[in-house]
């Protein structure tokens, strides 16, 4: 078990934030830039104010942390590598990223840049953290779902540094994997434009109509089990809250830390300023269900008065004092000298001219209490070294000299030497084909959705769990090439996805699908041969050529880039798009059907929410036990037949991909055969991303 003291992760959205979250105790903060950042509607920084911030933040001894964590097209790969350019000058401390294009760039041009993969990259298993950890991450934040025992299980099993949120809002997706904002107006959750429809309402039978709405989550009583399984960084979400709400979090999660008991009316002000029906912690005690949903409510608005905002202000009025110094006051010739030193051997130094006997013999005693009086500085005194009788001074001078001498340190302080960061123009390989021609992949929930049209694909995917004896009659009816796909997400259950992988490679089936880093990683050690899923969020070039040589055969895309995005990609991975299916807008690990007072159905067959306008969008839930999940669908599936992969948009993709999820066998057949035929589908369909990509 590693041995540490937890670190407090304050967020900041802009310059008022930060420094409410240095004077309240944060030990470090993670902040955005001017683009790239997954809070793209947070005031944000300038690249002086960057600057400007990691000097005030160094010089108190606060570490700063830069989100780049979007998701990145190619045209602004070169734009992205600037910011962290401009990043590396600045001797910032860490870079967050999502996009494993960048990541990739990154450990080449920067290899001496600390990386900290983002939430968004949906790290929730032993198996990803090793896979980012053995690629160069420094530390890796954890998804919020995990329980206590999950978060153990990955600490004992990698060493790299892991950090987890213990306070703010709360997204009904695992982040990363949710599209819904994408879907329905456009706006890309992982290109840090959230338009947060899932607080609006969508009801589920018996539920209470905001069934995709949770509570805000709260782990600040748990801060010392949290270090105890593993976790180095203590994260408050917050970037676009306002400064006293982020005094208020950083200053409990401050004393939490320290092993200090939470004053109660700083716990009644920090939900009064900003709660959805008050607080959860269900993930972390795996305690799932309807007492983790709520919404903002009037009381909640309410209860934030300007009195609670008053009293949050006090947290954050002057400066912390923090930073351990020793001072010397000494005679040099002509001269009084006081030499400030901190704990790195950083110094400031300020001299007066000696006057004889302008001014009384000060003591040592004197001398000393008005050198300790560091007030309004990020300093305090440990030891004061004086002549042995004293010095003749007066006391504003003694003030001046301090004053000086410590200004001059924390300007030292500041200072940090540039990150290394090569600079050079990113060469997007031409794109490298095989052969020629479109292929057809259709992907099944179940055997009993498999019909006889799909003997024109070159190849069906079942679920990993599918029995075996299920594929080998599938094999007896002609389909001789069967993927097995893995689940979207296995919290906790890494050890059943790798028994099943390994016996099913056993029994003659090599091929599986991989839609999380996880995944990957346990592919690559059994020697399986693998394909990307679309939750692996592949936008880019560079991400295409990294999980090439990461081990995967072929990748489906991002379904939020456009047929022309898409199609201009480079490199020799053979990738694909979705071209049929209900596409998977959110996948959650509390259902949404569980917000009702029965609780869990366990439903056999797909439920529904319903928005406003009354479409609906089904909900499958999938696995058993603490690895089961919940996905919610599209309420119509994506339809790119009638001729569009051959019009043109799209030459430069190898295969397209049907996914077939509320379907039965006679619904998929028809489908498929509506589609190689080129005909109208007599159904509702879209292709809004396709055409329309995202912001």
């Amino acid at each position: 078990m590693r041995k540490h003291k937890i670190e407090v992760l304050a967020p900041a959205g802009g310059p008022e934030a930060l420094r409410a979250a240095v004077f309240a105790g944060a030990d470090a903060v993670y902040l955005g830039g001017p683009a790239f950042g997954a809070r793209a509607h947070a005031k944000n920084f300038t690249l002086e104010e960057l600057k400007e911030a990691v000097r005030f933040c160094h010089g108190r001894d606060v570490r700063v942390h830069v989100t780049v964590n979007t998701l990145l097209k190619d045209s602004e790969i070169e734009e992205a590598l600037r910011l962290v350019s401009a990043l590396c000058e600045m001797g910032v401390d860490v870079v967050l990223v999502q996009d494993m294009g960048l990541f990739s760039l990154l450990r080449d041009r920067a290899p001496a840049l600390p990386i900290h993969a983002s939430t968004q990259m949906s790290l929730h298993t032993p198996g990803g953290a090793k896979l980012l950890y053995e690629q160069g991450a420094e530390r890796v934040v954890l998804a919020r779902e995990l329980s206590l025992s999950e978060i153990r299980e990955i600490s004992e099993n990698c060493p790299v540094e892991l950090e987890a949120f213990v306070h703010g809002a709360l997204c009904m997706s695992l982040s990363g994997q949710c599209y819904f904002s994408a879907m329905l107006g456009g706006r890309s959750g992982n290109r840090g434009m959230c338009a947060q429809p899932c607080r609006l309402p969508f009801s589920a039978p018996g539920g209470t109509g905001h069934d995709l709405s949770l509570k805000d989550l709260s782990f600040l009583q748990e801060i010392e089990r949290l270090q105890e399984a593993g976790i180095c960084s203590a994260k408050i979400e917050g970037r676009m809250k306002r400064p006293e709400y982020v005094a208020a979090a950083v200053s409990a999660c401050r004393r939490a830390a320290d092993g200090e008991t939470v004053p109660v009316e700083l716990e009644r002000n920090l939900e009064a300023v900003f709660s959805r029906s008050g607080f959860t912690k269900g993930y972390l005690t795996g305690q799932r269900g309807q007492d983790m949903f709520g919404v903002r409510t009037k009381e909640d608005v309410t209860d934030a008065t300007e009195q609670v905002f008053s009293d949050l202000r006090q947290l954050y009025r002057g400066e912390r004092q923090k930073v351990p110094v020793s001072l010397m006051l000494r005679t040099a010739g002509e001269k009084l000298l006081l030499t400030a030193i901190d704990h790195a051997g950083n110094r400031g130094e300020a001299g007066l001219p000696l006057q004889a006997g302008e001014y009384p013999l000060l003591s040592r005693e004197r001398c000393e209490s008005q050198l300790r009086k560091t007030g309004g500085t990020p300093f305090f005194v440990e030891t004061v070294n004086l002549p042995e009788q004293g010095v003749s001074a007066g006391v504003s001078q003694l003030n001046a000299l301090r004053r000086q001498a410590l200004e001059q340190l924390l300007d030292e302080r500041s200072q940090r030497e540039p990150i290394p960061f090569r600079q050079e123009k990113v060469e997007i390989p031409a794109r490298c084909r095989e052969e020629s021609g479109k292929k057809i992949r259709a992907y099944f929930r179940s055997p009993e959705q498999v019909c006889r049209e799909a003997l024109q694909c070159e190849s069906i995917a079942l679920p990993l769990d599918t029995h075996i004896e299920a594929l080998y009659r599938l094999k007896e009816k002609g389909f001789s090439r069967i993927l097995l796909e893995q689940p979207r997400v296995f919290f906790g259950g890494e050890k059943r996805v790798r028994s099943l992988m390994t016996s099913r490679m056993e029994a003659g089936f090599r091929e599986f699908v991989a839609g999380n880093l996880g995944g990957l990683w346990i592919g690559k050690e059994l020697g399986a041969v693998l394909h990307g899923a679309f939750g692996l969020n592949i936008f880019n070039t560079a991400a295409l050529e990294y999980f090439k040589e990461l081990g995967l055969s072929t990748a489906e895309l991002s379904f939020e880039l456009t047929g022309r995005e898409a199609a201009a990609l480079g490199g020799s991975l053979p990738r694909g798009i979705m071209v049929y299916g209900r596409q998977a807008l959110m996948v959650t690990r509390n259902c949404p059907l569980a917000n009702s007072k029965k609780g869990c159905l366990h439903c056999k067959t797909p439920g529904c929410l319903t928005d406003r306008m009354r479409k609906q969008f089904p909900v499958l839930c999938t696995g058993s036990g603490a690895a089961r999940y919940a996905e919610v669908l599209n309420s119509v599936p994506l339809w790119l037949g009638n001729g569009v992969l051959d019009s043109g948009a799209l030459d430069a993709v190898d295969f397209g991909l049907f996914r077939f999820t509320v379907e039965n066998s006679v619904e998929s057949g028809r489908i498929l055969s509506t589609f190689f035929r080129q005909k109208t589908p007599d159904f509702d369909y879209t292709r809004r991303l396709f055409s329309k990509g995202v912001k």
